[in-house]
């Protein structure tokens, strides 16, 4: 139902996209219906592109088949293309028109966030003639016809600052109910293998789920120095707003679709921007009786992607990028892991993550540079000792409530314990080493390891897990 409000018509219709219902509708049944179908899962966010149909449509068409439920309201994320200040504009004067009709703004949170924030306001120079949301909408339009609810959202700011404000802003919406739809394209002008590059390099970041690596490699990308390129994601200010709702959760990205203008028979291959299409989705509770195994094979691409961070790191003091569309999705999994360094039979180096906060990949190359680097007991590795090291790694396996401190098995079972906001943990080796049994092992790591006070260690949460040492 239309609300007594003005209605933001369209800006773009006819230029960007067709203008006339039925075409426009016909051309959006048969994105829809050409792009590839996917397994469903439950879909928290979406990154598409928003140039012009006729470049990145079936692009963006892939992120839209994906979606399968309804959603109570979708929050519109943008960069503005016409306006900068340090805030955000979240339309809230009316409702949003396209060729196939009105679209619904749910005014209530609009100026529930206006009147909370004082970097949230209403800027109508934001969204008049701005191109990035209003794309978004036909697609939606043809998913959800008239059950359809947005929240518009213009960033105007280049300030990290205010980008993190509005993520917990965010936050309360971020929730079961609620899709968010981040409205970006890749890079911009550069040639068409430039571009395959860079894309990659940035896509990678967004699909590690870490803030500080997405920035770190739009930062790296500028002093590559690629002929031609103006930016990494004209909306990368929204990528790190979802990404700072995300990191640390467990959320998969998954990379869907990506192309360049060149790609287009109405592209130029000497001048390019990049499209990529991504899903965010929850990761599924493993099964507690679900083993979590690696094959010979497996363990051997786990170590050539350590010993390629080693190399890269050493080398060119740089962060080696794998193409994430390419890792087995087994890799992917959030678990902890150590990287040990050895060299002439003597240790050389060891550093480890026991939280399960990124892909299993991710913390295999970041402690691979870090046992090379960081540890503390020793210089870093230098170039002339490369061919001299071997790589050990030791991933922890998912970890699993057990009842009690019979289910401990000395030897096979690393623990982690945890009561009150205290936790500690022990690797399986150190009641072997120790040579203790499983009370003391338990004990010790209550007591010593988690600082929990002796009288509360039979209330604490006991977990174990196992080391997969290869």
């Amino acid at each position: 139902m239309q609300t007594s409000h003005a209605t933001r018509t369209e800006a773009v219709a006819g230029s960007f996209y067709p203008s006339d219902k039925d075409e426009l509708s016909q051309l959006l049944s048969n994105l829809l219906t050409t792009a590839k179908s996917l397994k469903k899962e439950p879909i928290k966010a979406i990154i598409v592109p928003h140039a012009g149909y006729l470049f990145s449509a079936s692009i963006a068409a892939q992120a839209y088949k994906t979606l399968h439920k309804q959603y109570k309201n979708i929050f519109l994320l943008g960069s503005s293309h016409h306006l900068n200040f340090n805030g955000v504009s979240i339309y809230n004067e009316g409702d949003c028109k396209t060729p196939l009709g009105v679209v619904k703004v749910n005014h209530k949170i609009a100026k529930e966030l206006i009147n909370k924030y004082p970097f949230i306001k209403y800027e109508p120079m934001a969204h008049t003639k701005e191109h990035t949301l209003e794309v978004q909408l036909p697609f939606l339009q043809k998913l959800y016809g008239d059950n359809l609810q947005i929240v518009p959202v213009i960033l105007a700011t280049s300030e990290l600052e205010t980008i993190i404000k509005l993520s917990q802003a965010l936050k309360p919406y971020f929730n079961e109910e609620n899709l968010f739809v981040i409205s970006t394209d890749l890079s911009h002008y550069p040639n068409y293998e430039d571009a395959k590059m860079v894309d990659m390099r940035t896509l990678n970041a967004i699909l590690s789920n870490n803030v500080e690596r997405f920035i770190s490699t739009i930062v790296e990308n500028e002093t590559l120095e690629i002929p031609g390129l103006s930016t990494s994601a004209c909306g990368w200010a929204s990528i790190i707003t979802l990404l700072q709702l995300t990191q640390n959760q467990p959320y998969s990205y998954e990379l869907l679709e990506y192309k360049n203008s060149g790609d287009s028979p109405y592209g130029e291959k000497d001048r390019v921007v990049g499209y990529g299409a991504l899903r965010v989705y929850k990761e599924k509770e493993r099964s507690t009786d679900e083993e979590f195994i690696l094959t010979q094979d497996e363990k051997e691409q786990l170590k050539e992607i350590a010993k390629l961070a080693l190399y890269e790191a050493v080398l060119h003091n740089r962060r080696i990028d794998i193409d994430a569309s390419k890792i087995p999705k087994k890799f992917k999994k959030h678990l902890g892991a150590f990287v040990t360094l050895n060299k002439d039979g003597k240790l050389r180096g060891c550093i480890g993550r026991f939280e399960p906060n990124q892909p299993l990949y991710e913390v295999i190359i970041d402690m691979a540079i870090a046992a090379s680097r960081h540890d503390r007991r020793f210089h870093p590795v230098t170039p002339q000792e490369l061919d001299e090291i071997e790589i050990e790694i030791s991933v922890l396996t998912p970890r699993r409530r057990v009842k009690s401190i019979d289910d401990v098995v000395v030897g096979k079972h690393g623990i982690y314990i945890e009561y009150q906001g205290k936790n500690g943990t022990y690797l399986p080796q150190v009641a072997t080493d120790m040579g203790w049994s499983k009370e003391e092992f338990v004990r010790s790591c209550c007591v010593e390891k988690a600082g929990i006070a002796p009288e509360h260690c039979k209330d604490a949460t006991l977990y174990v897990y196992e080391a997969i040492v290869f």
